[in-house]
């Protein structure tokens, strides 16, 4: 399928999607209040919107997705209006399932391609990107939930300590100084570093399958 090549600031290019995971990260690592991290969701959302919308969802993950908009919108109002570990806890969880819809749309997007384009490369970190913000959302929410501190020694931290330690976890890059003191978040640790290396594998195999340079096309 021959697609028509995107501009690279259009609504239908995965340039704006990785432009608002950077602002959701940069809110993220000052969101120390309640209206930080209810603004956080409303930027959240709108990242997913774009990426839906940039990967061509289709229409029963575009249902999905309004259902779960619904709840991130009612989590933040709700977490405005009043405060608790639990309600704190539900928020997170919101904002980590809001980023683990859209790379789905988007890695399905991705595998229908057929050329190695400038769109593909985007696209890929913006799955990958969003991959690592919803597991620190996830470590948030679990730090939230759970009884005892998360990091141990370290205490809960902050959602810039989740957002730092998902990321080092992702890319297998591990500097030890933030560490799970027990299941379940030694449990999702693995599991994001996993799928964080089969990603990379995956994807990378991808890029190689379909590349076609230039200077070969006419051989």
């Amino acid at each position: 399928m021959i697609r028509r090549r995107v501009p690279v600031w259009s609504a239908d290019s995965y340039a704006r999607v990785i432009v608002l995971i950077a602002i959701t990260y940069m809110v993220g690592t000052l969101a120390d209040t309640r209206w930080a991290v209810s603004l956080m969701l409303l930027v959240q959302i709108g990242t997913v919107w774009y990426a839906l919308r940039a990967s061509h969802a289709r229409p029963r993950v575009r249902l999905t997705s309004a259902f779960v908009f619904l709840l991130a919108l009612l989590a933040g109002v709700w977490n405005i209006l009043t405060h608790g570990r639990i309600l704190v806890g539900l928020t997170f969880l919101a904002g980590s399932a809001l980023y683990l819809l859209a790379p789905v749309s988007i890695v399905a997007d991705l595998a229908r391609r057929r050329e190695a384009d400038r769109e593909l490369m985007l696209g890929a970190l913006s799955a990958y990107l969003m991959l690592g913000m919803a597991f620190g959302y996830a470590y948030r929410c679990l730090a939230a939930l759970l009884p005892g501190p998360f990091y141990g020694e370290a205490g809960d931290g902050t959602l810039a300590d989740s957002l730092f330690y998902s990321f080092i976890t992702l890319t297998t890059t591990g500097y030890g100084d933030l560490v799970p003191a027990g299941n379940p978040g030694r449990g999702l640790a693995v599991l994001e570093a996993l799928l964080g290396q089969l990603f990379l594998v995956t994807a990378v195999a991808k890029i190689v399958n379909i590349w076609e340079p230039r200077a070969w096309r006419n051989t």
